[in-house]
């Protein structure tokens, strides 16, 4: 499946917009996710992939969800479990 650039830029810009709304460091999600703070900033400018499990642990992090992140909703409240 193809994705256009907008789909996959959505998903960087809201895990650095959330981040930067919570006056959060990089280094803070980076130890969350146990990468180190090169590897974060990676993700959040689209160097490199995220993995599933980590945009799962920051849709928990953030209480959203991984649709909110990847930009398939407008909805940060998270699904009810």
């Amino acid at each position: 499946m193809a994705y256009n650039i907008f789909e996959v830029k959505v998903l960087y810009d809201r895990i650095r917009n959330l981040r930067e709304d919570a006056d959060l460091p990089q280094r803070t999600l980076a130890e969350l996710l146990k990468v180190t703070q090169t590897t974060y900033s990676r993700y959040e400018s689209g160097v490199l992939d995220i993995p599933v499990d980590a945009l799962v642990q920051l849709a928990r992090y953030y209480n959203t969800s991984v649709d909110y992140l990847v930009g398939l909703t407008n909805e940060k409240t998270p699904y009810s479990r």
